[in-house]
């Protein structure tokens, strides 16, 4: 007598309801954005990318609130200190983290950033995607 061989039953779990974090990035160098874009997308984060300090208020006013701010320092219209600075006055958005992502390594400049409330400063030279991605997790808790 021959047997036949049955598929064994696979029995799936219902998917976990995991909410998406949500970073907000804010950098005017559309290949530092993109280089991120794509490694938040591939690691499952939204990404509400902007090219401004003032397209990233201009979204929080309208009420997109992320998860994190990934900001720029030095971008055209408004800078990163400017958004910083509006950022930790606001009382919706005071408590989004935020993460400069930066090449200006200027010891009071990062002092500044600090004093006005930043969670950190990465320098985008001295630290890879993958780096700054660990960071990003570290402050979302994820």
């Amino acid at each position: 007598m021959e047997e036949t061989a049955q598929a064994p039953e696979v029995i799936q779990a219902e998917p976990a309801t995991q909410v998406k974090k949500k970073v907000m990035l804010v950098e005017d160098d559309v290949f530092v954005s993109d280089i991120y874009q794509v490694k938040m997308h591939s690691e499952g984060i939204d990404v509400i990318a902007v090219m401004n300090g003032m397209e990233a208020i201009k979204s929080l006013e309208e009420g997109i609130i992320p998860d994190l701010i990934l900001l720029d320092i030095v971008m055209p219209y408004m800078d990163g200190l400017e958004v910083l600075r509006k950022v930790k006055k606001n009382d919706a958005w005071k408590n989004i983290p935020i993460i400069l992502l930066t090449n200006l390594s200027d010891k009071s400049q990062i002092d500044e950033c600090f004093e006005l409330g930043a969670n950190d400063y990465i320098i985008k030279s001295h630290f890879t995607p993958s780096e700054v991605m660990k960071k990003v997790y570290a402050l979302l808790g994820a």
